[in-house]
């Protein structure tokens, strides 16, 4: 049944799944080339040590991250893997007509069927002007549950009749296996309660949210309504975290991402600088209060630390899944954060059974 494709199974001595979401992070000296050869390598490495899924999000405009094209970074990265489920995290649906999001979705389901979930957001993904070139100039953010529906009508071939829309079908469809699931993304309550409302799983962005978390993840509980998808809430909470052999290590790593968001936040984004720049940077007092708030957010240190803080963020929100994000300027230290973070839950190696 469908929830059975959306629930996943917690692996060693997890209590819930362990995902990633994936950035494809870009750092300064460092090219979009080789980033995107460490997502792939990231892909193959984490369906080895058993997380369940790994997600990349639509972004525009910023030279700290190469996943601006969601569906064709997954198709890459689905067919370098065998079983974990790969999605978007998401597409932003109103950057998009909902017949190409149907029908990439529809293509990437139909290729690697049972592995593919379809997250969608509503934001831009990016500053005013990046949407202007986008062409948001049709429908808006206010216009996401017509979209949404126009988007699953299209996947389901279900307008009613009289609907301008039935006679166009979204290409390729595979009645025999379904269609991708469809997850809800947000950052406040208006997608929460959506998806309460339709019965929809929903990932909420506490790794850049966290304010928000507990009473979007409560809109939702609330809100729910049993449907074909699901019976009850379905909940997952992406979440950033650097771990390193030690904690000064970690502290080290996750600078340079509280100084990238820093520079995006003043709208000069860069590459995500090295641990040595992101120390001699000349931070003001104001630019220093944003950087430690930034780093109080991050779960970060050794291995137990990071378990420990995992633990406790999961048992305070109640999530059913942790998306964990990684923003740090080395591919391999990326790569090699997720990998202590699966030693430190156990996980057992390959896909779950």
């Amino acid at each position: 049944m469908a929830e059975d494709i959306i629930r996943g199974v917690a692996r060693g001595s997890a209590e819930v799944p362990l995902s990633i979401l994936e950035l494809a992070v870009v750092g300064s000296g460092v090219s979009p080339t080789r980033a995107l050869r460490a997502s792939t390598e990231l892909a193959r490495r984490a369906e080895e040590w058993g997380y369940h899924r790994i997600w990349v999000a639509e972004h525009h405009g910023m030279p700290s991250v190469a996943s601006s094209s969601p569906a064709v970074l997954i198709a890459h990265l689905a067919a370098a893997t065998e079983s974990i489920r790969l999605g978007s995290g998401g597409v932003m649906l109103p950057n998009h007509a909902p017949l190409v999001v149907a029908e990439q979705f529809g293509t990437l389901h139909a290729l690697h069927p049972g592995r593919i979930d379809l997250g969608l957001g509503r934001a831009p993904g990016t500053d005013q002007a990046t949407a202007r070139a986008l062409r948001r100039n049709g429908p808006d953010a206010d216009d996401f549950p017509e979209q949404l529906a126009e988007l699953t009508a299209f996947l389901d071939g279900s307008f009613p009749e009289g609907h301008p829309l039935r006679r166009v079908v979204a290409t390729p469809r595979t009645p025999e296996s379904g269609r991708p699931p469809i997850w809800l993304l947000g950052s406040s309550g208006f997608s929460a309660q959506l998806a309460g409302i339709l019965g929809l799983p929903f990932a909420f962005a506490h790794h850049f949210s966290a304010a928000n978390t507990l009473p979007a993840l409560e809109l939702y509980r609330s809100a729910f309504q049993p449907s074909a998808v699901l019976d009850r809430p379905y909940a997952m909470i992406g979440v950033s975290a650097v771990a390193a052999e030690t904690s000064e290590r970690a502290l080290s790593l996750a600078l340079p991402g509280a100084l990238s968001m820093l520079r995006l936040r003043r709208g000069a984004p860069q590459p995500v600088p090295t641990p040595e720049e992101a120390e001699a940077y000349p931070y003001t007092q104001a630019e220093r209060v944003f950087v430690d708030d930034y780093l109080s957010n991050v779960v970060l240190g050794d291995p137990g630390e990071v378990r420990e803080g995992l633990n406790a963020l999961r048992k305070r929100t109640e999530a059913d899944e942790l998306m964990i994000t990684t923003m740090v300027h080395d591919p391999e230290d990326r790569i090699r954060s997720y990998e202590l973070v699966a030693q430190a839950y156990d996980l057992p190696r390959g896909p779950a059974s």
